[in-house]
C-alpha cells in the first residue's frame, strides 16, 4: 500500500513553516517506528532557516490507515514565536493532507492494443483494399491515435505507439497541474480548531492524550454526584 501526505503551513507566518519542520521530524521518526517506508517527494524551505514551508512524502508499509488517520487534519502548536519576541500569539495551526496517488507516468508494451483498419483518404486502390493503418490504444486510460501516414503497417504502427507516448505525457502533465492546484487548494483550507495533535514549548513536546480527556471526566464526575444526591 502507497500513501502521498503533505504537510504545509498554508499561507501561514513563519512560525508556521517551524511547526511544519518539527512536524515533518516527528511524523517521519514515528513512521519508522511503525515500519513505514518514507520518500521525501517535495520539500519546499521556508524564508527563516530551519523552517519548511511544504513538505509531500510518500509512505509504503502494508498497514498505513491507522497511522495515516491518526495524523490527518489540522495539527496545533502552542508556544512563543521563536522570529517575534513580544509577538502575544501562542497558538499556531498547520495542516496535513492526504494527496491522491498519481497514475503511473510510464507506458509499459503489454498495455497497448493494436487494432488494424483501412486507411481513409486520397490514396488509390492500396488505401481501400489493404488494411495498412494503425490504431493504438493505452487499455487503462483509453487514450487512442491513429497513424496511416505510410503504405507500411509495420511503419505506421511505429508512428502510431510514438503518437500513443506523446498523448499520454501530454494527459499526465494535465494531470500533474491538476494535483498541484488541489494541493495548493488544501493549503487554503486549514481549519482552526478540533486538531488532531497538538504539540506545545520550544521542545515541541506532545501534549498528553490524558489531558483531552480531563473536562470529560470532571463533568462524569459531576453527574456521578448529583446522581447519588
Amino acid at each position: 500500500m502507497e500513501k502521498i501526505i503533505q504537510i504545509t503551513s498554508g499561507r501561514g507566518p513563519a512560525e508556521c513553516s517551524w511547526v511544519v519542520a518539527q512536524v515533518l521530524k516527528t511524523f517521519i521518526d514515528e513512521a519508522k517506528e511503525n515500519n513505514i517506508k518514507t520518500t521525501m517527494l517535495q520539500r519546499e524551505t521556508g524564508i527563516e532557516t530551519g523552517t519548511v514551508e511544504t513538505a509531500t512524502i510518500l509512505l509504503e508499509n502494508d498497514h498505513l490507515d491507522a497511522f495515516v488517520n491518526s495524523w490527518i487534519g489540522t495539527i496545533q502548536w502552542i508556544g512563543q514565536s521563536q522570529f517575534r519576541k513580544f509577538h502575544k500569539r501562542k497558538n499556531w495551526f498547520i495542516g496535513i493532507f492526504e494527496i491522491e496517488k498519481s497514475s503511473a507516468t510510464e507506458i509499459s508494451e503489454n498495455e497497448i492494443q493494436y487494432q488494424a483498419m483501412r486507411s481513409s483518404g486520397a490514396g488509390g486502390q492500396h488505401v481501400n483494399k489493404v488494411s495498412s493503418a494503425v490504431r493504438a490504444t493505452h487499455i487503462p486510460t483509453g487514450i487512442s491515435v491513429v497513424s496511416m501516414d505510410s503504405r507500411s503497417q509495420h511503419q505506421n504502427k511505429k508512428l502510431a505507439t510514438e503518437r500513443l507516448l506523446q498523448k499520454f505525457k501530454e494527459e499526465t502533465v494535465k494531470q500533474f497541474k491538476a494535483e498541484f492546484q488541489a494541493q495548493w487548494m488544501n493549503q487554503l483550507q486549514i481549519q482552526r480548531g478540533n486538531p488532531v495533535r497538538v504539540f506545545q514549548g520550544s521542545d515541541f513536546k506532545k501534549q498528553k492524550q490524558e489531558k483531552n480527556y480531563k473536562q470529560e471526566r470532571q463533568r462524569l464526575k459531576r453527574e456521578d454526584y448529583f446522581d447519588r444526591e
